[in-house]
């Protein structure tokens, strides 16, 4: 098996695990966070299955840390109830969190060995994107763990718009 075809495996079992996550998650932070990362990975695995076919690709900048931001701000009522996830929940994220550590590895080890041109450049917006999922199911994590002590993602600010130190 090449690594194009590892990748798109992986993909696969990503969509999987997220979209029955998302299923069994009951905190409304959580279960969107699922989806919203299980859209990224399809996309992932449409771009995968197109090289695998040589089809040429277009790779667009995409931000996965915006899409997040929009969903927070979408849900910042809900997100500030002190509903604490279930333990369930919480170690769906860390197996996410290892998910796309494990990822982020595989696909700079394939970034590196590739030989076509496309094919590396892929590897390395893969690289990024999962390293924006890994940060998103983090700060998700630190979220549903501990909803009154947590800090928006890039401002560190906190979710009620005050500062830490104001």
């Amino acid at each position: 098996m090449n690594a194009i075809e590892i990748a798109i495996r992986m993909e696969k079992d990503a969509i999987d695990f997220y979209r029955e996550a998302a299923e069994k998650t009951t905190h409304p932070v959580g279960k969107k966070m699922f989806l919203s990362i299980t859209e990224d990975e399809k996309r992932h695995l449409q771009m995968l299955s197109q090289i695998f076919k040589e089809v040429d690709i277009t790779i667009h900048e995409v931000s996965p840390m915006q899409n997040v931001k929009t969903i927070f701000e979408s849900m910042k009522d809900s997100m500030m109830q002190k509903i604490q996830a279930t333990e369930n929940e919480l170690e769906a994220f860390k197996i996410a969190m290892q998910m796309e550590q494990e990822g982020v590895e595989f696909y700079k080890k394939a970034g590196a060995d590739a030989q076509k041109e496309k094919e590396k450049k892929l590897f390395e917006r893969l690289v990024k994107e999962e390293e924006q999922h890994y940060s998103i199911f983090s700060n998700t994590f630190a979220f549903l763990n501990d909803t009154g002590n947590w800090f928006m993602w890039e401002e560190y600010s906190i979710v009620d718009g005050g500062t830490p130190w104001a």
